[in-house]
């Protein structure tokens, strides 16, 4: 069953790569389909991957082969909720080691250009402290992190 709203998620010929990647790196992530489009379009030919059906984390994304026209950019981006430092330096480090690029606070780039928050929950529990002097200190050690670092982040909540 189709879903009634899935994210299409734009690709320069590379849908059926990153829909891998992305299946490689999360949980509850698997491709569904391979669309070969029926005729030429003005990305492609005929037989070309023209649409990858995939789910990332159990979210249902739309991957087109749409050629160079438009690039992504961070005013889209997936968050992903991490348990520990564990997890959160698997996930970076699949991204950025596979030709992504590390940003600041939690964000980082796949080689497509997706964006990415990789944000553990400790650092959400932080900068929501009911404590404001708490809240503030774990904010401003985040604002000096690429990847979070969940013990720095609860040292500063501390104080």
């Amino acid at each position: 069953m189709v879903s009634k709203n899935t994210i299409c998620l734009w690709y320069d010929g590379n849908a059926l790569d990153a829909a891998t990647f992305y299946v490689e790196t999360f949980p509850d992530s698997a491709v569904v389909a391979v669309h070969r489009a029926p005729g030429d379009y003005p990305a492609g030919k005929q037989g070309d991957v023209l649409t990858v059906e995939f789910t990332v984390m159990g979210i249902p994304c739309l991957g087109l082969n749409g050629g160079p026209a438009f690039k992504h950019n961070e005013a889209f981006s997936f968050q992903v909720a991490t348990d520990d430092q564990a997890e959160t330096d698997r996930l970076w480090n699949a991204i950025v080691g596979n030709g992504g690029q590390e940003s600041e606070c939690g964000w980082c780039k796949d080689k497509w250009g997706l964006s990415w928050q990789i944000t553990p929950r400790a650092l959400t529990a932080a900068i929501t402290d009911p404590d404001p002097a708490a809240a503030k200190r774990a904010f401003e050690a985040m604002m000096g992190m690429e990847k979070i670092d969940i013990a720095a982040i609860e040292a500063a909540r501390r104080g």
